[in-house]
């Protein structure tokens, strides 16, 4: 018996030697196990990541938006309430809104903010009319919660008197490109010729037919806000926490606060479902292989009857039986999981060649986490020291006479 190796890890050992074909079928098993919780989890990690990027990359995380208009009533309240209506909303701005905004820049929360002034227009060139949003920006602050400036197909990101930049939708239907000028008018009468200095994409098709960046002054002159913004635009550190913010802003200043999570609540409800249903097949696998081995233990015990009563006759107590069972599982599936990550990483090499789009680009980005695979690796070793537990409490309790006739 080699000294530096208890007596139970060489049983231990020797038990899975001598039934070969089934330590590798088992072996195999909990790595094919393991290989398709790791593969599931980094797929469905990187594809609701690229979901929640794309429908971000038009949205700030949180808006703050003046409170809402409340009409009240004149005359008798009761008879008044049955027919009073919504007051129809105009276009306001945040009172106070620069020391809001120099508040709001010290929360350890919050990355970026950017006010924000806009409303509705219609763009003219030529005999073209469309309806757009005119959105005045300071464009290195708009810059850090939209990253606008990276997703430019043609021209700059300039924003100063005389300058605004369109989408490339909005360009195709009004016949226009960098350096054409189109002429902007509101529902106040304002207007004014403008110069595209630039054409953006931000992958939603809505929004490059729909928003015309210009200045921040440009947009107030010709909203009518006098100075003013229409909202704040939030990008956060933590995506999730969101909502915890917006409540927390709406409560301190009584603005209305709409995160990204409550604007998009039924694509948040989608992904929500799928992390469920994900986590679910993932109990259901980690179950099945729980079984697998505990099964072939179990045949294990019932095969090695008569070594285990030896064992037993020699003096090897109860607690050292069963250790030497548990180890058999812990060891299962610690081989399992080095198998299953292998095996994990070559199907998502294979899925990173094979899922391209047509320009022959990845669909999306796929990473490994070094947690996951370890996460995966402590639960397969947990996962077969739980399922030898039973195997080990049964060899545990065999009679060695019985055994050793048997």
């Amino acid at each position: 018996m080699r000294p530096w190796m208890p007596f139970e890890l060489i049983a231990a050992l020797r038990f899975l030697r001598e039934g070969r074909t089934q330590s590798v079928l088992i072996v195999v098993g909990v790595g094919v196990g393991v290989a398709v919780i790791v593969f599931m989890s980094a797929l469905l990690s990187g594809l609701q990541s690229n979901l929640v990027r794309r429908t971000l990359s038009s949205q700030a995380h949180v808006v703050l938006l003046p409170p809402e208009e409340v009409a009240r009533p004149q005359g008798d309240p009761a008879r008044a309430a049955l027919h009073l209506q919504r007051q129809a909303q105009r276009l306001r701005s945040i009172d106070q809104w620069q020391p809001l905004r120099d508040r709001l820049q010290t929360w350890p929360e919050i990355a970026a903010v950017s006010p924000v002034a806009s409303g509705p227009a219609f763009a003219i060139r030529g005999d073209a009319n469309k309806a757009v949003t005119l959105l005045g920006i300071d464009p290195e602050r708009y810059d850090r919660v939209i990253p606008l400036a990276g997703r430019l197909s043609a021209g700059e990101l300039r924003v100063g008197s005389g300058e605004a930049v369109i989408g490339i939708e909005l360009a195709r239907e009004l016949g226009a490109g960098v350096g054409d000028k189109l002429r902007l008018t509101t529902a106040a009468g304002a207007a004014e010729t403008l110069t595209v200095s630039g054409l953006f994409d931000l992958g939603n098709k809505g929004v490059n037919a729909r928003n015309v960046y210009v200045g921040l002054r440009t947009a107030q002159t010709l909203l009518d806000l006098a100075g003013g913004v229409s909202s704040i635009d939030l990008a956060l550190h933590d995506l999730d926490r969101a909502e915890e913010v917006a409540r927390r802003i709406a409560a301190g200043t009584g603005l209305t606060a709409d995160s990204w999570i409550r604007t998009n609540a039924q694509f948040v409800t989608a992904l929500t479902s799928q992390r469920v249903s994900s986590n679910v097949i993932r109990f259901f696998i980690a179950l099945s292989v729980a079984f697998g081995i505990a099964s072939v233990l179990v045949v294990s015990v019932i095969q090695r009857r008569r070594e285990i009563g030896i064992l037993r006759a020699m003096g090897a107590t109860q607690a050292q039986m069963r250790r030497i069972f548990l180890l058999q599982g812990a060891i299962v599936g610690l081989l399992g999981s080095l198998l299953g990550s292998a095996l994990a990483w070559s199907f998502l090499a294979g899925w990173r060649l094979l899922a391209r789009d047509g320009a022959g680009s990845p669909l999306f980005a796929i990473d490994v986490e070094p947690a996951l695979v370890g996460i995966a690796a402590g639960g397969a070793g947990l996962v077969g020291i739980l399922a030898a537990v039973l195997p080990a409490r049964r060899a545990a309790r065999l009679d060695p006479v019985e055994a050793i006739r048997g």
